[in-house]
């Protein structure tokens, strides 16, 4: 790092350089089974799995994919299902098999199954039962294997093979051929602009990851893990799933959020490590009767996607002692890259760069380094990077430049830096907004309103102004007991004693509930195009 980036506070005692096994990522499951083959290594609902009983159903899918599906070293496998034992131990199989998990939303539709298996040259999908007729209107997919959600008994329908009958026949694979540097997961951007992107990651970059959560946060085998964010995501894989397996820990999972059950099993089931998005975060400390229930075992909030209000952050800091450890990283980058040191958290940060991370604020037309305080464009350089999109080099192109002879991913984020080395979020580099010349940043103004106590959910886009160019809009969810009672100029009189003037949202619109993806994002490019769509270039 230039002396400009190198972060000015790093943990005491903590080394630069993680240490990451030349390894892949089958291998901490074999190494969990071998150590404590009855340990829980998931708890879903009343069913309780074990290391042991795991590793030998991922033995036997694998053996299935090899000897009767023809999958073979390298190839791309669709994963399509919500969370359950049965998607983690199809996750692992498919590795087993020595081949590729493509990672599918669990809200796809069939023509996006479709793009996926062709865009990932795949003819072969895992799916969940209750996604069985969406993945079999997908002609592209020859080969439907079924599991259940609700459990690991799940019978095929026509057109399918049922996870029983693979069990049952008890194939056994190969010898694993695949190493540290083989593919291992192709998950999917999001797609905001044009049509989603396979990143291409290897077992190396993943350990990467991993291994840097681990040794960052102090993780070992007695994390007990709340596994509901997405798995299909980065964040629901890596840190629900691939983290807590790596520490030889437990994963205590939910199919989708439900906030009052994930209260209840922190309870029952003493969890001490939960990562989420914020739209989660904000939904679960904002149920009424929470107080009701024992949290006292969760040690570890672990917060990304975006940043944490700092109205959430100080709720959770005064009425339950809990720092939100607040982390950055993307799908290209396999989750884990910038965190807040544990115990040294700032509020809002992106934290620092981790284990061997190079990461700058430059200005994103010359690249020149920018100094603390400027805001500008994060672009990093890291072991846990992606080696480049899938079958796309003219994006590889656009998202990866040289600087100091080194190779850093373009990020998109525009972010600055304190005088400690801490990194904080600024917005997305096409989000801005100018009104009257001056620049808005949305994510400042969210995190603003956030304050509010009537204020539950908040999405800022620009909507079109004859005088000042662009005006700020605030689309806001009311809290439940506020509803009725709040009005739209209530909340721009009290934006106007809070932030700048030229910051107020000068419109505000109430609305039953925001757009999310599936990993409980605040869809606010969608907001965005509504409001041009509608308003046109009229005032």
């Amino acid at each position: 790092m230039t002396a400009v980036s190198r972060p000015r506070y790093w943990p005491e005692g903590m080394p630069r350089e993680a240490a990451v096994p030349e390894a892949t990522l089958v291998d901490n499951l074999a190494g969990g089974a071998a150590r404590h083959p009855d340990k829980p290594i998931i708890v879903f609902g009343d069913a309780v799995l074990r290391y042991g009983e795991a590793l030998a159903r991922v033995e036997w899918l694998a053996g299935w994919l090899q000897q009767r599906c023809g999958v073979k070293r390298g190839d791309r496998v669709l994963l399509f299902g919500q969370n359950c034992p049965a998607w983690v131990l199809a996750y692992y199989a498919i590795l087993r098999a020595d081949a590729v998990v493509v990672p599918v939303s669990a809200m796809a539709t069939s023509d996006d199954l479709a793009y996926h298996a062709s865009d990932a040259g795949a003819n072969l999908a895992l799916v969940g039962r209750e996604m069985a007729d969406r993945a079999l209107a997908c002609r592209a997919l020859r080969h439907v294997l079924l599991h259940d959600a609700d459990g690991l008994e799940a019978q095929g329908v026509p057109g399918t093979t049922g996870w029983r009958e693979v069990m049952a026949a008890r194939l056994q694979p190969a010898p694993a051929q695949a190493g540290p540097d083989d593919l291992c997961v192709l998950p999917y951007t999001s797609g905001t602009t044009g049509k989603p992107k396979g990143c291409r990651h290897t077992h190396r970059t993943m350990l990467s990851s991993l291994c840097g959560s681990r040794q960052w946060r102090a993780l070992g085998p007695d994390t007990v893990a709340l596994s509901v964010a997405p798995m299909f995501h980065l964040l629901g894989m890596q840190n629900g799933m691939n983290l807590p397996l790596l520490c030889g820990g437990t994963l205590v999972m939910l199919p989708r959020w439900d906030r009052e059950a994930a209260a209840r099993l922190i309870e029952q089931h003493r969890v001490t490590y939960w990562a989420a998005p914020p739209t989660m975060v904000v939904d679960f400390f904002a149920q009424p009767g929470l107080e009701r229930f024992d949290l006292s075992s969760l040690k570890l909030l672990v917060g990304g996607g975006a940043a944490i209000p700092d109205a959430v952050s100080a709720l959770l800091k005064q009425r339950y002692d809990l720092a939100l450890n607040e982390a950055y990283g993307m799908t290209e980058t396999a989750s884990f890259l910038h965190c807040n040191p544990v115990g040294r958290e700032k509020p809002c940060c992106l934290g620092v760069p981790t284990f061997g991370v190079d990461s700058r604020v430059v200005d994103p037309l010359t690249l020149a380094e920018l100094p603390p305080g400027e805001v500008g464009e994060l672009v990093t350089c890291a072991p846990q990077i992606m080696l480049g999109y899938w079958g796309r080099p003219e994006a590889d192109a656009e998202a990866f430049v040289t600087i100091d002879g080194k190779r850093f991913l373009r990020t998109g984020d525009l972010c600055a830096t304190d005088d400690e080395g801490y990194f904080f979020m600024r917005d997305r580099l096409k989000r801005m907004i100018s009104v009257s010349g001056y620049k808005v940043w949305p994510a400042e103004v969210e995190n603003l309103l956030y304050g509010h106590p009537a204020v539950h959910e908040a999405c800022v886009v620009g909507a079109p102004d004859a005088r000042s160019g662009e005006r700020v809009k605030a689309l806001i969810v009311l809290k439940p007991a506020a509803r009725g009672h709040t009005t739209a100029d209530d909340v721009i009189a009290w934006a106007r004693d809070h932030m700048a003037v030229v910051k107020a949202p000068r419109e505000v619109q109430f609305v039953d509930q925001l757009p999310k993806s599936g990993t409980g994002k605040i869809l606010w490019r969608e907001l965005q195009d509504r409001e041009k769509t509608k308003q046109g270039d009229s005032p």
